[in-house]
């Protein structure tokens, strides 16, 4: 199909020289660290611009399929490590004072903070049990203090946060901007929900921060220089203000 048309390949082939050349090869350093979780964020923004940015959606998948591919050899062949943190999340229970602690003491915060929680700032997991609890596991700190209505309500946050941004990126006024303001808010939702996502065990543990909630003065500063150029983008943008 795609040999048959010209202006299919033309276009393959300017996606490859200007976007895939250079995003693969920062992937592939973001690999050789190692660093999957931000190898897997940074794909998830990519391939959102690209889809965001009118690539036909048959590109798209086959970007799609390829990367499939590759992650799964590289979890086959290239990080034996990654494997341990698969069994763990099939079963937490496999090595309750090894690998899987982490985890464990996670859903154990978020089963004990119950339906609203057991106060703010009352936190027990947080204190030696659930290790990390102010960088990658502080949702599960929220949740045992807020308890499901306040994890929710975070999240419900993050979402209206999504939403306004591509809100803002569909009204500018030039492409370049209605771009960069999708990766931006792409960012804050996909590491806010890999967060989310690992505190719960839904997916395997992976070392990410939650965006505005985890320590750390330089994440911040960053995410709000982030929030500066959205909120630039959005005066020069025809979308209402709040």
């Amino acid at each position: 199909i795609i040999s048959a048309d010209p202006e299919c390949v033309h276009k393959i082939d300017k996606l490859f020289g200007k976007v895939l050349l250079p995003f693969a090869l920062f992937e592939a350093l973001i690999v050789w660290e190692p660093h999957l979780s931000a190898t897997i964020l940074v794909f998830l923004i990519c391939v959102t611009i690209i889809f965001v940015g009118g690539l036909d959606r048959k590109i798209v998948i086959g970007c799609l399929i390829a990367a499939t591919v590759a992650v799964a050899l590289f979890l086959l062949f290239g990080a034996s490590y990654w494997q341990e943190r698969i069994d763990i999340w099939l079963n937490p229970y496999l090595d309750p004072t090894g690998a899987s602690y982490q985890t464990l003491q996670s859903l154990r915060a978020i089963g004990s903070g119950g339906l609203l929680g057991v106060g703010l700032g009352e936190s027990t997991q947080k204190y030696l049990w659930l290790p990390e609890p102010h960088n990658d596991f502080i949702f599960s700190v929220v949740c045992e203090e807020l308890g499901f209505v306040g994890g929710f309500a975070v999240l419900a946050l993050f979402v209206a946060l999504v939403w306004r941004g591509f809100t803002i990126a569909m009204k500018c006024k030039n492409k370049y901007n209605a771009l960069l303001v999708v990766g931006l808010i792409s960012q804050v939702g996909y590491q806010a929900l890999l967060n989310a996502a690992v505190a719960t065990n839904a997916v395997p543990n992976t070392g990410i921060s939650m965006p505005f909630f985890s320590y750390g003065g330089t994440s911040l500063f960053m995410l709000l220089a982030q929030m500066g150029v959205l909120l630039s983008a959005s005066r020069t943008s025809k979308v209402k203000k709040l």
